[in-house]
């Protein structure tokens, strides 16, 4: 697993990143994610190796979401460092360390526009046939 000043999530040392990335990818495919994308911010940043940035289509789906990501990851005895915005459900942002996940709102979304402000990262669609 590649470090670069990064604390990984709490048990992540049982999944190397990419395994613990597809297990979050597929939870919110599973739960109909809307526009999936995956950003690689390993040569952008330090802060972490994978932005996976979607939105719901109300707060009870972006919840879900949330749940969906928490729960697959903790079934393989990873936890989150933290997480932030469950409780407004605008925006839910999952911190594992080297992955990161935002659950939007579409209207938070376009106002934050994550991937217009990490456009030099490169980027990936989602789609269930690719995961």
């Amino acid at each position: 697993m590649r470090q670069r000043g990064r604390c990984p999530a709490i048990g992540a040392g049982l999944l190397e990143t990419e395994e613990r990335l597809a297990v979050a990818e597929n939870a919110l495919l599973d739960h109909r994610a809307v526009n999936p994308v995956v950003l690689d911010m390993r040569e952008v940043t330090v802060i972490t190796d994978y932005f996976l940035i979607c939105n719901g289509t109300s707060n009870v789906h972006i919840r879900a979401l949330a749940d969906a990501v928490v729960d697959a990851l903790a079934e393989r005895g990873v936890r989150a460092h933290g997480v932030e915005g469950y409780r407004e459900g605008g925006w839910v942002l999952l911190d594992y360390g080297d992955i990161v996940v935002h659950v939007f709102a579409a209207e938070e979304r376009e106002f934050y526009n994550l991937e217009r402000l990490w456009s030099d990262a490169p980027r990936k669609e989602l789609t269930e046939a690719e995961v």
